[in-house]
């Protein structure tokens, strides 16, 4: 059998910014780059990296009468968050093809915001039974993903977590950043970078470097973020009054280009998350950079790292806790050594985007074989939800 495959991927528009907009170009990108033929739909132009040639299997060309997938002619159906529209979309597809549908879901932060509980609902409502019945595999983002799909309904034999991926090319140890000289950061530097908000952890964090490597002056806790006013106003109130105003360096976010150069300036990265609203999406850049990791013992983070190997963890909102493993990890250079290159070493060895690709690739080639995980494909109509006319006439463009 030829292992080449036709690819649709559907997003919803707004997913790009939401939630970054990283997984599904880097992951199209990978997929054409092992010689599979993409498409993306639901994305601006240009955003879902696509196959310069669009034909049928067999040399035809597309039918302009025909447009959107159903036009494509894909062998296997992506579509991301898995009781959104574009699930529901793939799903409809997915069952005039006789194709396998494959989801992903990157679970919603904390429930996720009005907004997202609002679609979750409609779509629970609407289409849910029917792109629960039409889903081959459910591929979860991460631990909190999988229990999303998991209350969602989704068949536990069919939902799968595969982390998302990181450039080991452009995230690499022994990078350096003009930050550090131009802000005059000296000594070592235990770093954050993300939302300075009060609910990110980031008291618990200044009140620990306070209470212990602030003393010994060769140490700076950098901020590299943007947040709501009031929180950095309180945050930088909290930093003075415990007199370490010296030791601490407060960063604008930085832009993506500037990350790699930030971790490898560093020597430390924290993540001191208090719940799930927090991806931990600079782990998998802090790993790549061999730059060991102190993070909030959560499920998310607890998927990618491990204790003692790449860093350590502290208990979510302790004080006592983050103020332990901030002295511990400081105290030990040679744990620190050590837990850089095992950093490294867990990036290439999982998060790298070609092993994700790679893993990713399986799961459409068991779907598109028609293995007994494959989900038993329905007769056209059977069970399709009836929507309204201006949802159907959407649909017919998929």
């Amino acid at each position: 059998m030829d292992d080449s495959l036709r690819i649709a991927i559907l997003l919803n528009p707004f997913d790009l910014a939401i939630k970054g907009g990283e997984y599904a170009p880097e992951l199209a990108r990978e997929l054409l780059g092992r010689g599979h033929n993409v498409r993306g739909f639901g994305a601006p132009p240009g955003v879902i990296p696509r196959s310069g040639g669009d034909r049928v299997p067999g040399g035809g060309e597309l039918k302009p009468e025909v447009p959107g997938v159903v036009g494509f002619s894909p062998d296997v159906i992506i579509a991301y968050d898995a009781l959104s529209p574009a699930a529901f979309l793939g799903a409809r597809a997915a069952r005039k093809l006789q194709v396998p549908l494959i989801l992903v879901e990157s679970g919603s932060a904390a429930g996720g915001g009005r907004l997202t509980r609002f679609l979750r609902w409609c779509g629970e409502r609407l289409w849910g039974m029917f792109v629960r019945r039409m889903a081959n595999t459910v591929v979860a983002l991460d631990p909190v993903a999988r229990q999303q799909a998991l209350s969602e309904g989704f068949d536990e034999q069919r939902v799968r977590v595969l982390p998302a991926g990181v450039d080991l090319g452009v995230f690499r140890p022994g990078l350096t950043s003009n930050y550090v000289r131009r802000h005059r950061m000296l000594g070592r530097l235990l770093m954050y970078v993300g939302k300075l908000s009060l609910d990110r952890g980031l008291d618990d964090l200044i009140h620990a470097f306070a209470r212990t490597i602030a003393q010994g002056h060769d140490w700076s806790l950098v901020l590299a973020g943007d947040g709501p006013t009031r929180s950095r106003q309180a945050l930088r109130a909290q930093v003075d009054r415990l007199g370490i105003g010296a030791f601490v360096h407060w960063l604008p976010s930085p832009r993506v280009e500037e990350i790699p150069g930030l971790m490898g300036s560093a020597t430390l990265l924290a993540v001191p998350a208090v719940d799930e609203r927090v991806r931990g999406i600079h782990i998998p850049r802090a790993l790549a950079c061999g730059l060991p990791v102190l993070a909030s013992r959560l499920p998310r983070f607890e998927n990618l790292l491990e204790e003692d190997g790449s860093g350590l963890f502290a208990e979510a909102g302790s004080i006592d806790s983050w103020s332990a493993v901030i002295a511990r990890a400081a105290g030990s250079p040679e744990a620190r050594r050590r837990w850089g290159v095992r950093a490294r070493e867990i990036a290439e060895e999982r998060l790298d985007w070609a092993v994700v690709a790679e893993r990713f690739e399986e799961i459409l080639l068991r779907a598109r074989a028609g293995d007994e995980e494959s989900a038993p494909m329905q007769e056209e109509g059977a069970d399709e939800p009836r929507l309204a006319d201006d949802q159907v006439r959407q649909d017919r463009t998929a």
